[in-house]
């Protein structure tokens, strides 16, 4: 049976810096300590045991929303659904218009703008001589990742500072579920009242490539989301990710 926790922190400054977007979402790989009995579920796509967490960030790099407690078997598609879908969650839906930026993973649809299938994104291929983009979907995921980035580095920080979450003590499944968030609380912390952490310093550049191994692998190669929208909603927000794809498109062949 699924032990789940979902926490909602909330921060005194909600408002992000990025026009329309409120903020990354992301799956990550935490480390589990489980019976050789009790193993299988939790092995998921790596050959050690680990739970799914899945968290949102604001672009002043904090948490503002952590699911934990999930097995590592557990696509990230599905912890998405359960929080999107179930009210107990508690998950902070974005306002009317606005919208969270997600990876491949999941449906563009009204307060989650996924980028381009099929087309380059990850920051490190368009790393290299010749290796810009050149055509409008491109330039859409290239700044489309740049901007998700920041969960990314979230997590790059939450995992070097917290080695505990990548070699698991052996307490109970319980008390595991609570650990990720309680990292995650005073990550928070550090970050309202530390200007000059150093693990803060070091993740703070923008378009800083994060190693695979630090997130939860194929989680952009995923099929999408099952979930309850129309025709209309996806082709609005399909609209809408046009808009902004051709907005870029414009500014780039102006510079």
């Amino acid at each position: 049976m699924l032990i789940l926790l979902c926490v909602q922190f909330v921060s005194r400054e909600l408002t992000d810096r990025k026009k329309d977007c409120v903020g990354a979402i992301d799956g990550t790989h935490i480390s589990a300590s489980v019976p050789a009995s009790d193993q299988i579920p939790y092995r998921g796509k790596h050959t050690v045991t680990t739970q799914n967490v899945m968290a949102a960030c604001s672009f002043n790099m904090r948490f503002t929303y952590v699911l934990s407690g999930w097995e590592g078997t557990a696509n990230d598609s599905r912890v998405f659904l359960e929080c999107v879908n179930n009210p107990a969650m508690g998950f902070p839906k974005p306002p009317e218009g606005k919208y969270y930026v997600v990876d491949s993973g999941y449906t563009n649809m009204p307060g989650f703008l996924s980028p381009y299938r099929g087309e380059r994104y990850h920051l490190n291929s368009f790393r290299g001589h010749g290796q810009r983009p050149k055509k409008i979907e491109e330039w859409f995921n290239f700044r489309h990742s740049s901007l998700r980035n920041v969960i990314e580095r979230c997590f790059g920080v939450l995992k070097a500072r917290f080695p505990i979450l990548k070699q698991m003590p052996p307490y109970s499944v319980r008390t595991q579920k609570y650990i990720p968030t309680a990292c995650c609380t005073v990550h928070n912390w550090i970050r309202m009242h530390d200007d000059n952490d150093d693990l803060f310093r070091e993740y703070s550049q923008e378009n800083m490539v994060i190693r695979q191994c630090q997130r939860a692998r194929g989680s952009s190669s995923q099929n999408p989301v099952e979930i309850d929208v129309t025709r209309g909603q996806l082709r609005r927000m399909s609209n809408v990710r046009d808009r902004i794809a051709e907005q870029i498109w414009t500014s780039i062949n102006r510079s």
